[in-house]
């Protein structure tokens, strides 16, 4: 599962009898050699996806990590970009492997503003300041009973019309060996941190799409999902990967949802 690069399982314990904080401290300069880095294709699809929707202005990667997604808002954002995590050693990776302002864009262009900030999801510390959000990969780190919270965290800091955007990936079938893999990890999380304190926080079968949709429509977000064909279709015909965007009122009307 891992590089040479990545942490050995002496380091991946240690972070695991930690706190979420302190854990991803320790494997911050190691994190983008392990499977838990957002893989390229599905960065690179939401690009795509998101490439018609903009023009976008200002925009806000939410638990941004060593900031894969902050790469993405900014081919996508034309004046500012912010990271923002509460993990203090992931944002020292991602500030030394940030793209330099108008690297990596055409000839004459110049890309824009970024900007770090060690703060609490829980708790932005903005006003309506972006109309663009995204996420990748970090929900499995709050409880159900925090979703709302968060929402509507996340819908106080855009603007009207604004978006908060983040891919879901379709459950695994019973029948396969992921379902039990998974299965078997968020068990022995809850009974990890029914014995340990601090507790760790990740479940990757906890995010449901279903009540996402609650908890966002709730929140007073309007929620479309449309299909990232890169990754095709499950037998069913139901797609393999979706990408939830979830926009607050008062801006242009949205193209149809696929």
């Amino acid at each position: 599962m891992f590089s040479p690069e990545g942490p050995t399982l002496r380091e991946l314990t240690v972070q695991a009898l930690s706190s979420v904080e302190r854990g991803y401290d320790l494997l911050a300069p190691k994190f983008d050699h392990t499977p838990f880095r957002t893989p390229d294709a599905v960065l690179d699809s939401v690009a795509k996806a998101l490439g018609p929707l903009g023009p976008f202005e200002d925009g806000l990667d939410l638990c941004c990590g060593t900031g894969a997604g902050t790469d993405v808002l900014a081919g996508l954002c034309r004046r500012s970009v912010t990271g923002l995590d509460f993990s203090a050693g992931m944002l020292d990776v991602a500030r030394r492997r940030a793209v330099a302002p108008g690297e990596g864009h055409p000839a004459g262009a110049q890309g824009p503003d970024v900007a770090w900030v060690r703060a609490d999801a829980r708790a932005l510390p903005f006003t309506a300041a972006f109309d663009l959000v995204v996420s990748f990969g970090a929900f499995g780190h709050f409880l159900p009973r925090e979703l709302p919270g968060l929402f509507t965290q996340v819908h106080s800091v855009l603007r009207p019309g604004g978006r908060f955007v983040f891919p879901v990936l379709a459950p695994p079938r019973p029948a396969g060996p992921a379902f039990w893999m998974l299965l078997g990890f968020d068990a022995v999380m809850r009974v990890r941190n029914a014995l340990w304190r601090p507790q760790f926080v990740m479940y990757y079968r906890a995010f449901r799409l279903g009540h996402v949709r609650e908890e966002l429509t709730r929140a007073g977000f309007s929620v479309e999902l449309h299909a990232l064909p890169e990754f095709g279709r499950r037998g069913d015909g139901s797609p393999r990967v979706r990408l939830v965007s979830a926009r607050r009122s008062g801006g242009a009307t949205p193209p149809p949802a696929v």
